[in-house]
């Protein structure tokens, strides 16, 4: 099963209730309340989700405005937040945006943080926007599609970082109590030195919206979004990029160059945009270490999500095993680290030291588009190709209307840009 569908339960680390409540005059932004008041930018089901598990994460958290390009889709996350976190939403109709520009209306709509979670190419400007106006962020991962955007995303954090303000990524794992005890052993050395490491992320096809003839190119492609590069980096940046975050997490670096074989073999229909359905690559470390990387959707084929290391002295599942010289079991509580995260992020907020994952999500995302790059083109792609990029996927103007769809990339021909 995905650790992604593990159940949401939370587990407590820090201060209570009431400690909590004392630390709340040092938030940054808050201006002296004892609320922190939430926007949330991109109202589909994860950002409902991560409304939700952010003001179920810790006291004096409320839902303050909210905003997405369609109408309905504000209205039904309203709707839901309404019904399942009624003392905590706060959202009143000169507070709920629509339209392109809805995340500038959020963040101006005196706001301490912000849940970004619009598909993953508005995100750059987004983080950008959110930091320069001196708010804290929660954004779901990926942050970025393309090299220009990881650019930015870097920048910001610095920004951030100059600012006091806090940037936690929906990398949830890395708030999940068995993984992070299983990285602190891996990190004393339980497993010896790592020598090779495997992750997947294989299963079935996802949902897809049929187009209506009243839509756009634009409306039908926001609403498909997981279909189109521009929007979503395609699934080994989307959906992958969780498992190659704890390859990068286990290692501490980012790899240096990636080899990949890639296509779209059965997920051909032109509903389904003109992403690929299959990727698989090989990375490579700059000590020499190489990490065997897999992700598919298609249906009727295996399911396989995890990662594996090993080392030296053992070999571990990264979230709940060791074998070898140093054996373990996790047997504790699987508390649900997609609360978790969330109350992180709260807590280092109140305790006046923020926390910034902002370059860490980054670069587990620049991974991802490195063996996109490489599995589009055919070529091998290294770290300062793929940061250095040059290509720029997000159209140039931002409005319902005509977008034509880029052709499905071939290797060998598809050039690096």
């Amino acid at each position: 099963m995905s650790q992604d569908a593990l159940s949401r339960r939370n587990f407590l680390i820090g201060s209570s209730a009431a400690t909590a409540a004392l630390l709340l005059p040092n938030l940054a932004n808050a201006q002296g309340s004892d609320t922190i008041k939430v926007g949330v930018i991109g109202c589909g089901g994860r950002g409902t989700g991560a409304a939700g598990d952010c003001v179920s994460a810790a006291p004096g958290v409320v839902i303050w405005s909210m905003g997405d390009v369609f109408e309905d889709r504000l209205r039904g996350s309203r709707d839901a937040l309404k019904k399942d976190h009624k003392n905590a939403y706060r959202v009143t109709d000169d507070r709920a945006f629509t339209g392109f520009d809805a995340y500038k209306k959020v963040i101006a709509s005196g706001v301490d943080l912000v849940i970004l979670a619009t598909p993953p190419g508005f995100r750059p400007a987004h983080i950008r926007a959110a930091v320069e106006a001196g708010k804290h962020v929660f954004t779901e991962k990926p942050v970025a599609v393309d090299g220009p955007g990881i650019r930015e995303v870097i920048a910001a954090s610095e920004l951030a970082s100059q600012k006091k303000l806090a940037i936690v990524a929906g990398t949830q794992r890395r708030h999940d109590l068995a993984y992070r005890e299983v990285m602190r052993r891996i990190h004393d050395g339980a497993i010896g030195e790592i020598t090779a490491l495997t992750c997947y992320w294989n299963q079935g096809g996802l949902w897809m919206n049929p187009r209506q003839a009243h839509w756009s190119d634009m409306e039908w492609q926001l609403r498909n979004w997981l279909y189109f590069t521009w929007l979503s980096g395609d699934h080994i940046v989307e959906q992958h990029v969780h498992n190659l975050d704890v390859c990068n997490w286990a290692m501490r670096a980012h790899p240096v160059k990636a080899l990949s074989l890639g296509g779209r073999q059965v997920r051909t229909d032109p509903a389904y945009g003109h992403v690929y359905d299959h990727f698989a690559t090989e990375y490579e470390y700059e000590n020499g270490v190489r990490m065997a990387s897999q992700c598919r959707q298609i249906d009727g084929t295996a399911s396989r999500v995890s990662e594996h290391i090993m080392g030296t002295k053992g070999t571990s599942n990264a979230h709940t095993s060791i074998k070898g010289a140093n054996p373990w079991r996790w047997e504790g509580d699987r508390p649900n680290p997609y609360v978790q995260e969330h109350r992180h992020l709260i807590e280092s907020i109140r305790a006046g030291k923020p926390l910034n994952e902002g370059r860490q999500v980054a670069e587990s995302t620049l991974t991802a588009i490195m063996g996109r790059m490489s599995a589009y083109t055919g070529q091998e792609v290294t770290w300062d190709q793929a940061m250095n990029s040059t290509e720029v996927l997000m159209p140039t103007t931002l409005q319902m209307g005509p977008l034509p769809v880029p052709p499905v990339a071939k290797p060998g021909t598809t050039k690096l840009v």
